[in-house]
Formats: C-alpha cells, structure tokens, sequence
C-alpha cells in the first residue's frame, strides 16, 4: 500500500458518483463510551464531532515524513521477536484487575468531567510501567487518552506524550495491532499533527500489521485535514478495489478536504453525492459543513444550513455548535461568536462540554472567547441567606494560572465574575492555584491585588512557597517569605513558625538569630509556643526546666505539644527526663483541660505514644518502653483499664505481648477484677437415628414430641406422606401446631385440597388459637384459588388479618405465584378479588410484581384498552406501572395513535418524560420502527440508562433477534453516558450463540471506527469466536480472564438482594436461559467439551436439552429431573450447560438431594463437569437455610481449592447462620474470615460482617464480655473508619438481651469519652429511636451530647425514614431533637416528602402555609408532591404547578448541590 501511494496517479472526484458503495446504511457519529473527547474540534477525519481543534506549532518529536532519511526515522513497529518468558497467569489476572481499575478510574473522570488530566494519566501509566507486563488493550487506553480528552495540553504535548507511551510500552514488550495504529492515527488527527502517510503505512508494513478500513479512513482524514484532496482520492480509489465500504465519515472528510483545499463548491457537492450513494448526511456532516463555512466566517452561510438541518428533521447538539464557535474563535471570527453563543439551548451535559471548550481555547490562546462561554454557565441565584454562594469559573482561573497569564488580565476577568454575581471570591480563588502551583512572583502580586482590595491575608497563604526552602533546608529562602509577610502586615502562628520557619534552620540559636535580625518579634505567643515545640522535640532536659517554671503560662498539652512531646520521647534515650516529663504533667493540673484532670491526661498521652508507633518501633525500643513503664510504676502513677485495653490491643496487633504485662502495672488496682473473662465452651451434639429414638422413648414411657416432630418433618420433606399419616394416627396424641403445618404445607405442595383443608379444620377444631404462619396460609390460598374455590381463598386471607399475620418479603414471590396463575388463564375477577382482598386488609404493599399479573389477564384476554387502564389504576392507587412495555408494544402493534398518546401522557406525568421516552424507544425497536425509535434516541438532553439499556439487549440474546440489537448499539451511538463497550459486547455475546464470526468481525471494526476502549472480557469474547471458527485474531489475546459467553448471563445473586432480604434464589432461573444450550459450555464453567456423538445422538441431545431448559425457566425443576433422568436411561447425551442449570434449579426449589443426584450423573458423564461458583454459592444458601453449617463451610472451602470466588450473599448467610445456629460458632466465623481473607479485593463484604456476628456469637453462648472486647477493638484500632455496629443493637434489643445492652451502651460511653468515637452512641440511638424507644433515646442523648454532632449520620437516616410512609412522626421528633443536622429548606422537603407518601393533604398545606409566611420558598420538587396530593383529592391548586418531571426536580436539586461545591 506504501509503494501504491508513492506512484498513485489522481483519482477525479465528481458529484456524478464514481465510487462503488458497499452498503446503505450511514454509520452512527463516532460517540464512544469514554473517549468522546472533548469539545472544541475541528472537523477533520472521519469522526467529526471528536477531532481536536486548531492548528498547532509543529512538535519537537515527530514521525519522520517521506522526505527524512532512513537513518533518523523513529521507529514504531511492533517487534516479530518472541518475549523470552511469557508472564505467570497470576500475573496476567492482576494486571488484568490494574487495567479494569485504570480504566474505571478514567472513566469516572471522563463522565464528570469530560476529560482526563495529564496528572491521571501519566499515574496510570508509571503503574503499568512498574508492572512490567503492558497488554495490549492498557496501551490502547493510554494512546487514546492522548487526544482531545486532554484540552488543558498544547497540540505538541500531547503528541509528544503520546509517542512518549508508545516507545516505553513497545520497549517493555507490549504487542501492537491493528488497532493501536488507528488510535494513533486517531491522536494525530485530533492533535493536528503533520505526519507522512505513506512512512506510516510503511511502518506498519514492516511491522507486519495489515491496515483495516478504519486505518484508511484515517489516513483520508489526514490527507484532508491538510487541504491534499489528491493524496485522499489515492487512498479513496484503494479502498474502492478492495470492496470497502464508504461511510459518511469518509465522506465528511472530503468535505472537509475540499473546504480545506479553498474548493467550497465541491466542499457542498459532497452531499448530493452522499445521497446518490445511499447515505443520508447525519448531524455530522452538517457539522463539517458548518465548520468549513465558519473558518471562512461565512455566517450566511451557516445561518442557512443550520435552516437546513431542522428542516430535515434532525437537530444539532450544543457541543456541536461548539465546535462551530471553536473554529470561528481560531479563524478569528470573533464577531460571530455571540450570535452563535445564543443558539444554544443548555441542554443536559452542557456544562462540562462548554468547559472542556473553554479550557481548549484557553490553551489555543483564545482567552476572552473563553470568557465569553463562561459568562453563559447556567447559575443557581441565591434566593435567601442560607443559599450558598455561586463560585462559577473556577476551572476557568485555574487554567489561566496554569497556563500564566498576565496578572493584569486574570485581575479583570476576576472582577467581571464577581460583578456578574458568578463567584464569590474569584481573586481569593485564583491566588489559591498560584499558591498550589508554587508561582511565587505571580502569587506576590495577586497578593498585593488582594490586599488592595481589603481582603485579609493569612499565615496559612504563605505555607506553599515555604515547603521547598524548608525542604531543602534553606534559611535564606525561608527568611525571604518571612519579609514578604512582614511587608503584607501578616503576623506568622505557632503553626507558621513550628512547622514552616523554624525547621529550616540547624538549630534554635541560629533561628532566633535569623529572625531577630529581620525584625520579628521572639516574644510573641506564637514563637514561645513553637520553641516549646521545637525543645519537645530535640532537648527534653531544657523542655523539663522550661515547664516546670512557675512563671511559665498554662496551657493544654494535649492540643499543643502532645505530637511533638510523642515524637521527642520516640527519639530520645534519656528515661530519666521521660520519667520526670510524664511525672510532672500527672501532678501540675496547669497542663491539662478546665474538665480533665491531668492524670486522665497523661493516660491518653501514653496510649497516643504507642498508638503513634509501627511493629519495627515497638520492637526495637521494647526494652527502653519496658524501664519507662516499670519507672512510672515507681512514681505511682495510675492508668484507667479502658486506656490499658486499648494500648494492649495495639500491642497485640503488632504481636509484641510482651510489653503488655508491664503496661498491666500501671492500671489501677480497682480496676483489675475486669481482667477475669468467663470462657465458655459449648459441647456439640449429634442427631441420633429418629425413628430409634422415638421407639426408645415409647417403650420407656417417656413423653418424644420433640423427636417425633423432627422425624414427621423429615417425612414429609422427602414426600413420605403415606407413612407421615402412619405416623400421625400413631401418635395423634403428640400433634401440635407444628406438626400439623408440616402436613398442611406438604398436601398443598402434593395439590391435594381436601386433605390439606381438613387438616386445617382438624387442627383449629383441637385449639381454635393456633396460627399458621404466612407461608403456610399462602399454599392455602394459591391451592384453593387454583381450584376455583375464591370464597376460601378470600375467607384464608381474610383469617390472615384477624391473627395479625403479615406478610413477609421471602412471602411475596409466593404471592405473586398465586396471582400469576390466575392471570395466565385470564382470570380478571379472580385476580382483582384477590389483589383487592391483600391490599385493602394491608397484609403487604402493592408493588409492580404483584400488580403485573392483572395487565396479564387483559393481555391474554386481547384487551388492550383494558390492560392500559388497568395499569393506569395501578399507578394511580398503589404507584406501581406493570408491563407498561407490553402494554405500549401492543399499542404500537395495532396502531391506535390515540390510545398511544393517552399511555405516554400518563407515563410523562407519572414518571417523567425519560423514562416516557425509553418506554417509546423500546416499544418501537421491539416492533422494527427503527425510523421512529432513532428520533426518540436523538432527543437533545436524553441520557443513557444502562439497566433499561442492558434489559432490552438481553432479551435480544435470549431470543436470538441480531437486527434489532445491532440497530440498538447503533441508534445509541449518540446517547449521552452510553458505556459503548457493553453495547458492543451485547452483540459479541450474540455472535457467540449463533455462531457467527462475519459479524464479529464486522463488530469489531465498528468498534474501531468508534474509537471504543474494550475491556479484558470482550476481547477474550471475541477471540474466542474468531479461534473457534479457525480465525486469525487481529490483536493480542489477554491470558487469565474469563470471557463473556452464554454461561456469563447466569449470574450470581445480587448484593442489593442481600440487603433487601429477598428470596433466596431470586434469580436462578433467569430469563437469559431460555436460548438453546446445545454448545459445549465456555471456559467460566471450567468443563471440558464432551467427545462428539453420533447425528442421532446429537439430535435427540438437543431435544432433550431444549425441553429441559425450558421446563427450569417455568421452575418445574422436578419435572426437568424427570426428563433427564429418562434421557440418561435411553443413552441420550445431554451437554453439561444444561446439567448446570438443572442442578440449580432443583436447588432454588428446595430439592438438595436431587440436585446432588444429578451433580452426581454430570461427573459420570461429562469429562472434568464441576459446579461452577453460581452453583456452588446457591449449594451454601441452601445448607444455611437447612441450618447445616458444617456442609456450608465445606462447600465454601472447596470453592476455595477450585479456585472460585463466593458471592457476598453466600458469605453473609453463612456468617450468619453460623451466629444465630444453636452452637453459636465464633470460631467458625473467624475461618470463613481467614478463609475469604485471602481473596483480597475480589470480595469485598462489609467489613463489620464479621465482628458484628462474631459478638453475636458470644452474645448467645453467654459471653458478653468477649463480645465488647471484639468491637472495642474494631474502634480503637489506629486505622479504623468507625464503621456501623447498629446490626449488633437491633438484635440484642429484639432479642431483649438485657445484660449485653447494657455491657454495649458502657462500651459505647466509654468510645465516646475516652477516644472520641461516637459512632456505636449514634448506632444505639438510631436503633432505640427506630423501635420507637424514644425515652430510652433521649437519656441516651442527654448523657453523650456529641450525638447530635454527627450530622451526616442522622440526615442519612432521615432520607431513609422519609422513603417510607407513616413515618412522619419520627422525622419530625428527630428535626425536634437535631435542629441543626440540615437547613431549614431542606427539612421543609423531606417533610413534605413525608406528608406525599402518606397523602396527608391538610398536613402538606399547613406546611406550605407555613413556609410561605415566613418568607421562604418551597423548592419545586415539593411544590410538584403538593400539586399531586391536590390532584389526588379532587382539589383544585393554588399555585402554577412546575411544568416538569419529578425525576427531573430531583436531578436539579442534585445538580444544585453539586455546582455548589465546586
């Protein structure tokens, strides 16, 4: 191709359409998920909307163009060696897990902020470096990054540290494709970097890398950002012969080209032909056509096309016409700029695009443009006192200081902010980043502008430029700022002098030598505090004189010499003055605070020494800390036991022991009778045989309820009901409410009414107060409406409600079952008796799930209308919307318009006009009106909802549906947000199910074109589809990461469930399993491929296979175990995806013997089967829900040895089972801690999971004491975050465990006063506040007063009171006790949140009555609730009602809050 470019003759380029055109279809803008790059680009190159701006000086470090000789060109290509040792697996995940970090890390800095700086990523690139292994997809990340995402670099720079990356990766053995040479290419255009390229197709010749189509594209882009029409059309005719396709970015490249090359004729030509040839100009073509006019400064011109362009029914985003106003500033077009500025529309994701534009132009030179964009930043106006300060533009001043400005300007652009009201302090603000910047002259002058100004100066400005002198140990350049401060009226503090001036100097003589001669005063409190200081630390014979002056002030030790005396007692060996010090301080009471006495101090003191010191000191001053110890002994002084608890934990910690017995001297012999801790040791019992048991006790007499309950159980869990009834009328006498449960929840199980009635009447005709509990009421219900019997089931539930029995939340899947059933055989009345018979008796709230399965009936009944205004009720009464998507898809289907809008007008009120919108989208993708879900997508200020998103790709793979999901990825190429490399994954997961590796590849060029960064995963993804298909994989393949496939969508249960309590296996059977398995299983489930069989074996596999799937997915797991197991008789292969799925099917249905029968089976029969971690975490759920633990704790250590990582869920339950179990295991639970230790990262669990059951552990087996010692030391700990023991209260007083509470809440005192650690005080008050406990509460609250300064705390609970209704009294008691935890404005919203839940009218309007005479404003999103509640009462409102969604308030207030803090 090299040697084709230097001999091409010139290929004419006419509207007439010469070109062939592979393909119709225009390609989506180049929008990727993390490297959209930022505003202000030119456009050039084939992605328009990225490419960076301007043009630059040329570099110092340049690719050698065609005319250098060989001998000086810079080589790039990828060496064909083979590394010498190939990197450990080990070593390969953990740079795997780096890259998966790195890449979050950018990628949260691009989503904030829309950039990245050079400081994050030069970090990122030394931690790669240090590794020693780069891959190939971390150099990707690293090159991209060096474009336009760095607005505040020069052209230069950025290429420069781009080839900087690729020269040291390439030299630590990173492996180059295809790909990489297109993200340079990429780096180029957007830096406006002249290369040859024709060497650059060379290099990659030698480097044996072959360009693809978007490496073409590119090089079309670089000859046209150039203006070289000739050099375009050479590569245009060489794509033409090898069949590539043309896509609108080539196309807009042209334009530019010509526009470039002074041709605007053929420049505006390229449309039609882009027309003729199938494609239709998108936002971006227009957007070069704009640019090209505006670096002409054409603004007829553009007027008309921007005419042109909503007349085609398309728009234009704000960052789009910034690019326009970037090429204008550059061409030096200043005198359009405001026209353009006022056709902005500020949509969503305008602030941070117009900054990154800002910090461009600032960098191109272009300040009062800048300035100008600024000066439009949406801002929020303070409306009353308590409102915080607008502080608009500090990125702007940041980046004038950095790019050093003159001062004169930056001062004009300071006052013009504040008289425009954007910021409050903007000068204070901009000597701030001086200062951070170390510019010491121009930090002086902003100073004096400062001082001008009548702004105070403090001590703590002039701590920057005093680090280096101090640092280097320069006097003279320290005694230069001390002038400086002298001549600004700014008198130096202790913390000025101590840490900042007097470290400088070798000793205290030639301090105050140095300072007397400068004219400072060495009498002043702040030197007297600082020698003090300095002696503390260097001389503790002259420090022990000084203080024990009579005539010397007192003071607090604590607050101003406690650091300095702990570091001077580390240093020194003099014991005597240590012993003398610490002596002097216990008995002078002038050292210590007005409410402490100076013995409480001096404890502290020592904890603190030894808090302050690492395991090498401990150990190597062991011997001196013991004479010290041994010698305050002698000088009788006492230490509390609180104090020796916490040093002996520290001492513990760092396993030097023995020291503890010597600081055990020093605590007061009172208090010595605390070191007797009870032990005490449970004795495990076994489960003798039942039935021998139970015929023991018959013949000795003896009464065997408690064995005969057990065995009835254990028959009926194995469906022995035959021998169950044997044994109930053998002993009818021994039948209790428990007993008969068990039988009446097996017969329902079996669908046997009668006898499950019966018993029901049997057991309340023997004692007429015995209660069931829900679960075994609701197998009443469903069996009795299943049979017809409505009059039954409404009179079970209606007996639920007189026995005070509620539902649960592992009840309302069960619920929601019965509901089902009856919407799946269109059961309408059925459903609403029953739905409104739950909801009006309160036994649970309503939710989507449980209000879906009436919408089901209209549907099944082809009642469309009717499943609409049903769902319409649903959202009215109970705020829920079931199956809205089917409901509209329906609409969609049969074309009633009016219907359609009736639906979206409803969605649009109740949940906001998002979400109306995906609602639309998706509607419309699921019926192929890709047209119409494309203008949907496009509209201005949507943003990317990745669970909505992520919910439609899956039901594609699941249905096998490639159109509709290649259609989504590329409609959502614009998205705002969109993660580009899951929406290509999506596709790749499909091509992994159909087999398809032409589409894969396709995919993956795409994703190049896009400039998208792909994760480990989605590589590995698609070399496993190339591989498998006996393709070349065009890029190094990463080594111990698993690929996405099939197996990867049975996921493990969710954290939130955890949280949430849910079901135990919410989602085992996934949707995502009803596809047909009949591929061998990928790598996650680590099977080995079974030998292939015969056609008809195969066929019959498949069959089986199918049904079996699909029988899980109905969870009729028993069924599919009846199924397999005829399969297995017939010799019928099935592959060992479908044994997976089985085996935890039959566990999500309770079924532990079966699943492990087929375990069984698939070992037999699948060479290497094994359960994967998804099965394994669901075997530990089910041992803990059977209470054995012992099998729980084996499984998780076998997933250990397989190398398998446990789900948090698993570890939680298993934890806690282990707590709450009859043995009350402590010791259990620190295994599963030192087991689960060793998987770092991979599983991060709360870290107070095990200390809070560990406690509760010793709790229940009676040792109190050991349990305050596990917390206690979690609080005292040197590097604990005072983490949440709540979970501790809330079980001791459900369980009113009297003793621990109170052992608790003096351990929780004793934190509060001794270490100032309020969390557990807090943790207590919340929960004895939550139990309504509000006495108890407030004695709390009287005697630890810093409760109430934990603000944070308390308004976190709020939030979480106010998102539940009949809560409004709690909320109001605690705003009563914590006046201060929020402003007033925002204790106003949450109240009135609560009045909304509640829908308490009179109580919303006497609220804003209130508000309203007091001067103040309601924000809008309580304005919107009050509106509703008005609405919902039939009552006409008094007020306009805030046109927009809540979602959208609530975004706004977000918003609010966080423009505030920047």
């Amino acid at each position: 191709m090299a040697a084709l470019l230097r001999s091409a003759r010139l290929l004419r380029f006419s509207p007439s359409g010469s070109l062939q055109i592979v393909g119709t279809k225009r390609n989506g803008p180049p929008l990727s998920r993390l490297y959209g790059g930022a505003v202000g680009g030119r456009t050039t190159g084939p992605c328009t909307r990225q490419v960076a701006c301007g043009v630059g000086t040329a570099p110092r470090h340049v690719w050698p163009s065609a005319s250098s000789s060989s001998g000086t060109m810079r080589c790039y290509a990828v060496s064909t060696e083979q590394r010498e040792a190939e990197s450990s697996l080990g070593v390969r995940s953990k740079q795997a897990q780096q890259f998966d970090w790195a890449l979050h890390k950018l990628d949260t800095s691009v989503k904030k902020t829309g950039r990245i700086t050079r400081t994050q990523l030069l970090r990122i690139f030394h931690d790669i470096c240090r590794t020693g292994y780069p891959s190939g997809n971390q150099a990707l990340l690293l090159l991209r990054s060096c474009g336009s995402l760095m607005p505040e670099m020069a052209y230069a720079e950025r290429t420069e540290l781009a080839h900087r990356i690729w020269d040291k990766l390439q030299e630590l053995g990173a492996l180059y494709d295809s790909s990489h040479y297109n993200a340079l290419l990429k780096v180029y255009l957007q830096n406006e970097f002249k290369f040859s390229p024709t060497t650059f197709l060379a290099k990659m010749e030698a480097a044996n890398v072959a360009p693809n189509r978007v490496t073409y594209q590119r090089l079309i882009a670089s000859y046209c950002q150039n203006g070289d029409i000739e050099g375009a059309s050479t590569i245009l005719g060489f794509m033409k012969s090898k069949d590539l396709p043309i896509t609108e970015a080539v196309f807009n490249s042209l334009l530019t080209g010509h526009a470039k090359a002074g041709d605007m004729e053929s420049a505006v030509n390229i449309l039609p032909v882009m027309r003729g040839a199938g494609i239709e100009p998108g936002p971006d073509t227009y957007v070069a056509l704009l640019t090209a006019y505006a670096d002409k400064g054409d603004m007829e011109n553009i007027k008309k096309t921007m005419e042109t362009v909503e007349a085609a029914d398309s728009s234009l985003m704000d960052r789009d016409l910034m690019q326009v106003i970037f090429s204008l500033a550059m061409a030096g077009h200043h005198q359009h700029i405001p026209e353009l500025v006022e056709c902005m529309r500020q949509e969503r994701g305008f602030v941070p695009d117009a900054m990154n534009m800002c910090l461009s132009l600032i960098t191109q030179g272009q300040d009062d443009t800048a300035f100008t964009i600024l000066k439009t930043f949406p801002t929020l106006q303070a409306d009353d006192v308590n409102s915080d300060s607008p502080n608009v533009g500090n990125f702007f001043l940041r980046h004038l200081v950095n790019m050093e400005k003159p001062v004169e300007k930056i001062l004009d652009y300071c006052k013009d902010l504040q008289d425009a009201n954007l910021h409050s302090s903007p000068l204070l603000f901009t000597l701030l980043c001086a200062l951070e910047d170390k510019k010491t002259g121009f930090s002086y002058e902003l100073m004096k502008a400062v001082k001008e100004q009548g702004l105070p100066l403090r001590p703590h400005f002039f701590w920057p430029l005093l680090v280096q002198p101090v640092k280097d140990r320069n006097p003279a350049g320290v005694l230069e700022v001390v002038k400086s401060m002298q001549e600004f009226g700014v008198a130096a503090d202790l913390e000025t002098v101590s840490r900042h001036i007097l470290p400088a100097f070798p000793n205290m003589e030639a301090a105050r030598q140095a300072l007397e001669e400068v004219g400072c005063s060495l009498e002043s409190e702040s030197f007297v505090s600082a020698e003090i200081r300095l002696l503390a630390t260097s001389d503790l014979a002259a420090l022990y004189t000084t203080l024990s002056d009579p005539s010397f002030p007192p003071f607090d030790f604590r607050g101003s010499l406690k650091g300095s005396l702990v570091a001077g007692f580390k240093k020194s060996d003099n014991l005597e003055d240590m012993v003398k010090i610490t002596e002097f301080l216990y008995n002078d009471p002038r050292f210590c605070r007005e409410n402490s006495t100076p013995a409480e101090a001096v404890s502290f003191f020592l904890y603190n020494l030894i808090n302050s010191m690492g395991e090498q000191d401990l150990r190597a001053q062991e011997e001196k800390l013991r004479k010290y110890f041994h010698k305050l002994k002698s000088q009788n002084i006492v230490i509390s036991f609180n104090i020796y608890r916490g040093i002996r934990n520290i001492l513990a910690s760092f396993n030097v022991k023995s020291l503890i017995k010597d600081v055990l001297l020093l605590v007061d012999p009172s208090d010595t009778a605390a070191l007797s801790l009870p032990r005490v040791t449970g004795v495990e019992s076994k489960l003798l045989n039942l039935e021998k048991d139970l015929f023991q006790l018959k013949e000795e007499g003896k009464p065997g309820g408690a064995v005969f309950k057990q065995l009835l159980m254990l028959l009926c869990s194995e469906d022995q009901l035959e021998r169950a009834m044997e044994l109930k009328q053998e002993y009818e006498d021994q039948l209790d409410a428990g007993a008969y449960a068990t039988l009446i929840n097996t017969y329902c199980r079996h669908d046997n009414v009668e006898e499950a009635i019966n018993l029901k009447t049997e057991m309340s005709r023997k004692d007429s107060s015995v209660v069931l509990d829900a679960s075994k009421y609701l197998a009443l219900v469903k069996i009795l409406a299943k049979h017809g019997r409505m009059d039954e089931a409404v009179d079970m539930l209606k007996e639920m409600k007189e026995n005070k029995v509620m539902l649960k939340e592992q009840n309302i899947n069960t619920l929601f079952h019965v509901f089902n059933t009856l919407g799946a055989k269109g059961d309408i009345e059925g459903i609403r008796r029953l739905q409104d018979t739950v909801f009006t008796l309160g036994l649970t709230k309503p939710t989507s799930n449980l209000c879906s399965p009436l919408v089901t009936a209209y549907l099944e009944n082809n009642d469309t209308p009717g499943a609409l205004e049903a769902a319409m009720d649903c959202q009215k009464r109970f705020k829920q919307m079931p199956r809205i998507h089917d409901i509209v898809v329906a609409l969609v289907e049969k074309g009633d318009t009016d219907l359609l809008q009736k639906a979206m007008d409803f969605v649009t009120q109740e949940r906001g006009e998002m979400t109306m919108l995906y609602d639309l989208f998706f509607a419309f993708m699921h019926t192929a009106r890709y047209r119409e879900a494309r203008k949907i997508i496009e509209t201005p200020g949507l943003r990317a909802r990745a669970g909505r998103l992520q919910w439609y790709a899956e039901k594609c793979i699941v249905n096998l549906q490639m159109e509709p999901l290649e259609n989504m990825v590329e409609l959502t190429a614009k998205l705002f947000e969109c993660d580009r490399d899951e929406m290509y994954s999506y596709i790749l997961r499909l091509c992994k199910e159909t087999n398809n590796f032409q589409k894969a590849e396709a995919t993956w060029t795409k994703m190049q074109e896009e400039n998208v960064i792909p994760r480990e995963r989605t590589l590995l993804l698609l070399a496993d589809i190339l591989k498998s298909n006996g393709q070349e994989v065009p890029f190094e393949v990463p080594e111990g990461i698993e690929p996405r496939g099939a197996s990867d969508v049975l996921r493990r249960p969710s954290a939130s469930s955890m949280i949430r309590g849910e079901t135990w296996y919410a989602d085992v059977s996934t949707k995502e399993e009803v596809q047909v398995l009949t591929e061998a299983p990928s790598s996650r489930m680590a099977v080995a491929d079974p030998a292939p069989a015969d056609p008809t074996r195969d066929r019959a596999g498949t069959n089986h296979t199918t049904r079996m799937l699909t029988l899980c997915k109905k969870k009729k797991a028993k069924e599919a175990y009846g199924l397999l197991k005829d399969a297995d008789q017939k010799g019928v292969a099935v592959n060992a995806a479908a044994y997976d799925i089985l085996i935890r099917s039959l566990m999500a249905a309770g079924s532990l013997e079966e699943a492990m029968q087929v375990k069984d089976m698939a070992v037999s029969r699948v060479s290497g089967f094994q359960l994967n971690d998804n099965a394994n975490n669901l075997l530990i759920l089910t041992h803990c829900k059977k209470g054995q633990t012992k099998e729980g704790m084996a499984t998780l250590k076998s997933m250990l040895q397989a190398d398998q990582v446990p789900s948090k869920l698993a570890i939680a339950r298993l934890v806690q089972t282990l707590a709450q179990g009859p043995e009350a295991d402590a010791a259990a639970i620190q295994e599963v801690a030192s087991l689960t230790k060793a998987l770092g990262s991979t599983l991060t669990v709360s870290s107070m999971l095990f200390p809070n059951n560990t406690a509760l552990a010793h709790i229940r087996r009676g040792d109190v004491d050991s349990a305050v010692e596990v917390l206690e030391a979690v609080y005292t700990a040197p590097e604990s975050l005072f983490p949440s023991m709540s979970y501790v209260f809330r079980k001791v007083l459900e369980e009113n465990h009297d003793q621990a509470l109170d052992k608790l809440s003096a351990m929780a005192e004793r934190l509060a006063n001794h270490f100032a650690c309020y969390r557990p005080n807090t943790d207590l008050f919340l929960e004895l506040f939550e139990m309504d406990k509000i006495e108890d509460a407030k004695f709390l609250l009287a005697r630890c007063n810093a409760v109430a300064e934990q603000k944070s705390w308390m308004l976190s609970y709020v939030t979480k009171l106010s998102k539940k209704p009949g809560q409004v009294d709690k909320v109001k008691s605690l705003f009563s006790l914590f006046p201060d935890c929020t402003e007033k404005d925002s204790q106003n919203t949450y109240m009135m949140k609560c009045y909304d839940l509640d829908n308490d009218l009179a109580s919303a309007k006497a609220l804003h009555e209130q508000i309203l005479k007091e001067g103040a404003d309601l924000d809008e999103l309580s304005l919107k609730r009050l509106a509703g509640l008005y609405r919902r009462a039939g009552v006409a409102i008094p007020y306009t009602e805030p046109p927009e969604s809540f979602k959208f308030y609530a975004e706004k207030l977000k918003e609010k809050a966080e423009t505030s803090r920047e």
